[in-house]
């Protein structure tokens, strides 16, 4: 049986699916260990089915991921955690790493850095606050297991050379995201589609043949503000500025006081923007890893930065995208 998530995609696409199912009651190879499950998301997030934040923790978006990954790889049972974690056990023999803060990474750490756009406008880059909020994005993760796997380390203290504690993942490396880069069509990626479904949460891309690529969580726009239906990307770069307009956010018309933001990972729209067909929605980045999933924009798609840095290796400008 297929999930009502891939029943809906692949109805986009022309391929008929069979019917909903739910997750059985009897399911026995779950995992319990909070290291074991930590291996598994390791080992999604590498193959581009996000499973969130990397913490150990079964939660919606990892038990997603399993769905997704069943599914990319002609698994019959899409709920089994068996495949995938036989497969983490040989690809993810590590689970932990240690890192060494270098000292070229202070220069994104601002602690200053004001919660107001009117006084956020001051400042020429919108870095991130501390060592600790880089540090957990950087390694697909958050504070608070940081903190979990570095205990008896003052994590709110850090400083350039300490050595740290991290999901061995490979690095949102933020030094690496080139100023205002634009992203050029490409035959190829350029036939990929990308689907949003704004119900289950999940941005899933598929090249032609329904093959399916990868899938990401995502925020959605309010349910008013989402534009449902077909699109295109038209335009992708890195570090945009950003027109933080309170009103349009929450009631989707323009106001008459704005402010021009600087780029940053501590923009609302992260590190890259991906424009499409419909005038003034993205699929984009996020200052606020910890939100995705929860309905807080006008009608853009947020991924994590983490993710959001991986759509130009799966989608182009002349991609369409289906909003459902």
């Amino acid at each position: 049986m297929i999930s009502s998530f891939h029943f809906i995609l692949l109805l986009c696409l022309g391929v008929v699916s069979a019917a909903w199912a739910q997750v059985p009651d009897n399911q026995q190879d779950v995992p319990t260990d909070r290291n074991e499950i930590l291996r598994v998301q390791i080992f999604l997030d590498k193959h581009l089915f996000g499973p969130g934040k990397l913490d150990g923790a079964i939660g919606e978006f990892t038990d997603k991921a399993i769905v997704n990954y069943n599914f990319a790889h002609g698994n019959k049972d899409l709920y089994s955690w068996g495949p995938v974690m036989a497969a983490a056990a040989k690809e993810v023999p590590v689970i932990f790493a240690a890192y060494k803060i270098k000292p070229e990474l202070a220069k994104f750490v601002n602690a200053k850095l004001p919660e107001k756009p009117e006084e956020q406008v001051k400042f020429p880059y919108m870095f991130y606050r501390s060592l600790l909020e880089l540090v957990s994005e950087r390694f697909h993760t958050d504070e608070s297991f940081l903190t979990l796997i570095n205990q008896g380390k003052n994590l709110a203290a850090l400083k350039v050379g300490d050595v740290v504690a991290v999901p061995n993942i490979a690095s949102f490396r933020i030094e690496d995201v080139k100023a205002m880069a634009c992203f050029k069509a490409d035959a190829a990626l350029g036939e990929n589609t990308i689907v949003v479904d704004t119900t289950d949460r999940i941005a899933v891309v598929y090249a032609p043949g329904e093959k399916l690529l990868a899938a990401f969580p995502i925020t959605p726009g309010k349910p008013e503000f989402i534009p449902v239906g077909s699109w295109k990307v038209e335009t992708m770069m890195t570090t945009p500025t950003f027109r933080y307009d309170k009103q349009f956010l929450e009631e989707g018309v323009r106001g008459k006081e704005a402010f021009q933001l600087p780029p940053g990972p501590n923009s609302p729209i992260g590190i890259i923007w991906c424009g499409i067909s419909k005038s003034g929605i993205g699929l984009h980045g996020t200052a606020m890893p910890k939100t995705i999933g929860r309905s807080r924009s006008a009608g853009c798609v947020r991924f994590a930065n983490w993710d959001a840095i991986r759509l130009p290796s799966l989608v182009r400008p002349g991609s369409r995208v289906i909003v459902r």
